[in-house]
């Protein structure tokens, strides 16, 4: 059996969406504020990618919203149920997301960043670049069910849910 792990964060998210969402992602801005004990040369070169790989925990989440079940997509019975590793949310057994943010620029150990799907105050666990070489190989094919889904996951926030980032 394999070990368990126990990690620690290694920043949060200043800023941003305040409230959890399923739609209106897009354009979100927000800071990937790393912890002030490491180094500087934690994020030297960084600069130099368009985009991250951000792992992050649903940690507003309660444990007991785990899900070991077929369910459907965002209870929506047009959508068939699929397992808890079909979807991609708090519901699965360790809560981690993985998103992949833009990245604007680098302020000390403050990374700027858009279209980050994670609330102000969200612990980050790790981070690096996107690598387009360790990206998908070959023809990506999924149902038709997360496309809908998703249809309005990056639109723009409405008016009175506007972004706000912290300094």
């Amino acid at each position: 059996m394999a070990q368990s792990l126990e990690i620690q964060p290694i920043g949060t998210v200043a800023g941003g969406r305040k409230e959890i969402s399923d739609d209106h992602w897009g354009g979100v801005q927000a800071i990937i504020r790393l912890n002030p004990d490491f180094p500087l040369e934690v994020v030297q070169g960084l600069d130099e990618f368009s985009h991250l790989v951000v792992t992050w925990h649903f940690d507003q989440a309660s444990p007991d919203d785990v899900a070991l079940h077929a369910r459907s997509p965002r209870n929506n019975p047009a959508w068939p149920r699929t397992g808890t590793f079909a979807h991609r949310n708090h519901r699965r057994p360790n809560q981690l997301a993985t998103s992949f943010p833009r990245l604007l620029k680098v302020e000390g150990l403050d990374l700027h960043v858009t279209d980050l799907d994670a609330v102000d105050g969200t612990a980050i666990y790790d981070l690096a670049p996107y690598f387009v070489e360790m990206g998908p190989r070959g023809i990506v094919r999924e149902p038709a069910w997360p496309g809908e889904m998703l249809a309005g996951y990056w639109a723009t926030p409405p008016l009175h849910d506007t972004p706000t980032t912290t300094g």
